[in-house]
């Protein structure tokens, strides 16, 4: 298996992240590194605390030890751009495809011309532009996902967290919806973590993975994904990452 690359500057370092709830020790001493425009997944068991952990970047909860730096300063969504892609389709439906892109472009207060240039890039980039005057309640559920994932990478984030935001969605849509968040990373230069359940994607989608242990979670492995892209999950080595994976994650 290929060793970590670390040539890249480091955009996101999570310092001994530790979480507990009352005597309940969740998230137990995680210390990794994001370096800038890097694509990485979360994997584990289900049940191991990695909904905890997303939280916990998006400071939703503060740590009860350690710390989130983004270029080398405390993570604050005040000072920062930390945008979050839910499982759930979450556009507001009282407003346009556009309008919805442009939502918290409007929040920041960029002007008027940079918001119009960053909705039409996110547009063409989506395949919306036919759209744009549509409300979300007129569109597929794919589509409405597709807003979602626009205006999250239209503010052009530090950190850029996704919940597995297929999850409810058939195999053949997912995959053409993870081309696209490929796509617009390609594209955009965004640094993603990236907390998904099925394998198969996680080896799809990323440049590396971490691996998570049972509760109380910490790091068990990080792995490269060493492969070409577009990826061929029919590729040996595709089908080696994918089951050395699982196994990491079914025997402890």
């Amino acid at each position: 298996m290929a060793e970590i690359n670390k040539d890249r500057p480091v955009k996101i370092s999570v310092q001994n992240l530790t979480k507990r709830f009352g005597d309940l020790l969740v998230l137990d001493n995680m210390t990794f590194d994001i370096h800038e425009n890097e694509f990485v997944c979360v994997v584990g068991p289900t049940g191991c605390g990695k909904t905890t952990f997303l939280n916990c970047l998006t400071r939703i909860y503060h740590p009860t030890e350690g710390d989130l730096l983004i270029d080398g300063t405390p993570a604050d969504p005040a000072k920062h751009n930390i945008s979050f892609v839910f499982q759930e389709p979450s556009a507001l439906p009282w407003l346009t495809v556009e309008e919805n892109i442009a939502y918290g472009l409007k929040i920041k207060k960029l002007p008027k011309d940079q918001i119009e240039q960053r909705v039409n890039q996110i547009l063409d980039l989506m395949g919306l532009q036919t759209f744009r005057k549509s409300y979300p309640g007129e569109l597929s559920v794919s589509a409405e996902q597709r807003i979602i994932i626009g205006r999250s990478f239209a503010m052009q984030p530090d950190l850029l967290l996704m919940d597995e935001p297929y999850g409810q969605m058939d195999v053949k849509v997912r995959f053409y919806l993870e081309d696209e968040v490929i796509r617009l990373w390609k594209e955009l230069g965004s640094t993603i973590i990236f907390i998904i359940h099925n394998i198969e994607e996680a080896v799809y989608l990323a440049e590396r993975i971490i691996i998570l242990s049972n509760k109380p979670a910490n790091i068990k492995e990080e792995l490269i994904i060493d492969l070409p892209r577009p990826r061929n999950i029919a590729d040996p080595k595709f089908i080696e990452y994918r089951n050395y994976i699982t196994d990491k994650i079914k025997w402890w």
